[in-house]
């Protein structure tokens, strides 16, 4: 078990092979990340280094010192190579993400590694708090987190199994609320009346700071049904969505693939909406659809309508109906993708961005000339 005043693993201590993956990670591919996206993370790295809470505020000249730093260490590293992890006797190749945790049984620990948004490696290790079973999907709920990388993905889907962490949910839920206060919007003042958080109509962050673990707990199901909408949406696979990126990271080809992807798991009748629509819990609705921004807003216009709808009659009928409706027009979408994706060996790029031009961003509304399709870059929220 991990010990944070010795800093001391039973059996192996490979936490900092794993963060020097992590770093390595973040040399290579920080350039991703738009400035605002990359001023956040790098912020909340360091507040999680330091062992700060969400609304704890760095320091600004300890943060831009420490960013020099980061940045430095970055130079030296992004020509390296990940590293083998020594695991006893053995050196385990950093993706073996099953021979890790094997090594790691009995440790209380796991181990993650994987692909994020544009390829970029995701490794990390935390304790594990839960491990529970939602519909049929094994889900690792995991707590302290001794190494990570800057996207820290707080949800995810890897080898049949869910994965939610934690402490990068807590950042999330902290910084998205705090985001949205200026907009207004009804389902963010509606899900923060639910839980107690307004006060004389506007957010209390008192209240927030003592709720937000609770708010964490009560909304874990919105982020497992989300991924477990993920494992079971075939139509528009991973490895389809793997191939275009692959071909052309951090371009619209990228953002609107996942972006289907995306919308199809939460419309999945066992992804998320099914399941608040189930359950018929209107915080959980209020919060999604405070989250539905930029495509996937653009890519699910039925939940606006619907949305106010059940704003002024809490019919859930109307929902239901938006789900439904949105599904079926996106699985169209999802099939053209695949088929681009399956036929796009041995052709040139400019035919496949005219072809997902034509056949995908013209029916969705975000034609593009084809010459800069594939040249825009995607600036990530």
């Amino acid at each position: 078990m991990y010990d944070p005043d010795n800093r001391i693993l039973t059996d192996c201590d490979i936490r900092e092979a794993i963060q020097h993956n992590c770093d390595i990670s973040d040399a290579r591919d920080h350039g991703i990340y738009s400035m605002c996206s990359m001023v956040l993370k790098l912020r909340n790295f360091y507040k999680w280094e330091q062992r700060l809470e969400p609304w704890q505020e760095p320091d600004a000249p300890h943060l831009l010192d420490w960013i020099d730093r980061k940045e430095d260490s970055w130079e030296r590293l992004e020509a390296d190579s990940f590293e083998s992890l020594k695991m006893g006797d053995a050196a385990l190749p950093p993706f073996e993400v099953e021979a890790v945790n094997g090594a790691l049984e009995g440790t209380g620990l796991h181990y993650g590694a994987g692909y994020g948004r544009s390829l970029k490696a995701v490794f990390f290790l935390a304790e594990t708090r839960d491990r529970i079973e939602v519909e049929g999907c094994p889900v690792h709920i995991l707590d302290a987190e001794l190494a990570r990388e800057l996207a820290a993905p707080f949800a995810m889907a890897q080898n049949g199994r869910i994965i939610i962490r934690l402490e990068s949910l807590r950042y999330f839920l902290w910084d998205h609320i705090q985001e949205l206060r200026s907009s207004c919007k009804s389902s963010y003042l509606y899900s923060l009346k639910s839980y107690g958080l307004l006060k004389d109509g506007v957010l209390d962050q008192q209240a927030f700071k003592e709720r937000l673990d609770d708010i964490v707990e009560q909304e874990l199901a919105l982020f497992i049904h989300h991924e477990i909408g993920e494992l079971l949406e075939t139509t528009l696979d991973s490895s389809h969505v793997r191939s275009v990126i692959g071909r052309f990271p951090a371009s619209v080809l990228e953002f609107v693939c996942r972006a289907v992807k995306d919308v199809l798991a939460d419309t999945h009748p066992r992804g998320v909406l099914g399941h608040i629509c189930r359950e018929r819990k209107s915080s959980s609705l209020g919060l999604y659809v405070s989250f539905l921004d930029g495509l996937r807003q653009e890519l699910f216009p039925e939940m606006n309508n619907a949305w106010k709808q059940f704003h002024q009659n809490h019919d859930w009928r109307g929902i239901e109906s938006a789900r439904d409706r949105c599904r079926g027009r996106l699985l169209e979408t999802a099939r053209d993708i695949a088929d681009i994706a399956e036929h796009a060996d041995g052709r040139p790029d400019t035919e496949i961005i005219a072809c997902f031009n034509a056949r995908v961003l013209v029916p969705l509304g975000l034609e593009m000339p084809p010459e800069a399709v594939g040249a825009a870059v995607v600036q990530e929220n």
